[in-house]
């Protein structure tokens, strides 16, 4: 039996939101390098693979806010669901040092295939979701390393993305960030908030959808115990960011 290149919970659950996980596993179904994309067990557990503990965090915080969850169930090294089509990025043969000796000969009847077993059939789920409501709300849960290979170490906990396009939702959500103690808020970091053909320019930018990107540490939410706490901190944050936004 094929496996669902993703899974969606709670889509009985009528809230605005939506929470997405792009990145939520490091699996390698069978069809792609028998289950392997050629490098070590300790490289697949690393960021490169998947957000590490987004997915724990998007499950909790979709059931704090009452709403569906939809999760990638292949790894972004097979391909990534958070690129564009035409995106070079799309199928990465080096990531942050690591060659990755299973797609180094990708071609584009390959990446053809993996687009039509993986990538598209997460996004049209994604925007089945999305449209189940004409209000729907994304909030895209994602992950980063303390630290790249060579790089400064990152001080940020959290980092808000947001785009040029649809900012208000991300600035309300940073605003009640920042009021928190004790918390080093990045605003469009580690990374910058807008990317054409991303999911968030897809099923949120394009349709006028409110949206925000969260991206955590994840030495902070390796743990169920991180996963739990992060959520909850997140739930009142993300519902009083929404009220004081008025979208």
């Amino acid at each position: 039996m094929t496996q669902s290149p993703f899974h969606i919970v709670g889509s009985d659950r009528n809230s605005r939101w939506l929470v997405t996980c792009d990145h939520a596993t490091n699996r390698v179904p069978p069809c792609v390098g028998g289950g392997s994309l050629g490098i070590a067990p300790e490289d697949m557990d690393r960021h490169i693979a998947y957000d590490i503990g987004a997915a724990g965090v998007t499950l909790r915080l979709a059931e704090r806010l009452d709403s569906p969850a939809i999760l990638s169930d292949f790894s972004r090294l097979v391909i990534d669901p958070n690129r564009g089509e035409d995106d070079p990025t799309l199928v990465m043969k080096l990531y942050d040092s690591t060659i990755i000796p299973a797609n180094r000969t990708v071609d584009m009847a390959e990446t053809e295939r993996r687009l039509n077993k993986f990538h598209r059939p997460y996004h049209e789920a994604l925007e089945a979701l999305a449209s189940r409501r004409t209000d729907t709300v994304i909030c895209a849960i994602h992950s980063f390393t303390p630290r790249l290979v060579g790089r400064a170490d990152r001080p940020w906990q959290i980092g808000i993305l947001y785009s040029h396009v649809g900012p208000e939702l991300g600035l309300h959500v940073l605003d009640h960030l920042r009021a928190e103690q004790n918390l080093t808020v990045g605003e469009n970091e580690p990374y910058g908030g807008h990317l054409d053909g991303d999911s968030i320019d897809r099923h949120a930018l394009k349709s006028g959808r409110p949206n925000v990107l969260v991206e955590i540490r994840h030495d902070l939410i390796r743990t169920e115990d991180g996963q739990i706490a992060w959520a909850d901190r997140l739930a009142p944050i993300l519902e009083a960011a929404l009220a004081s936004s008025q979208l």
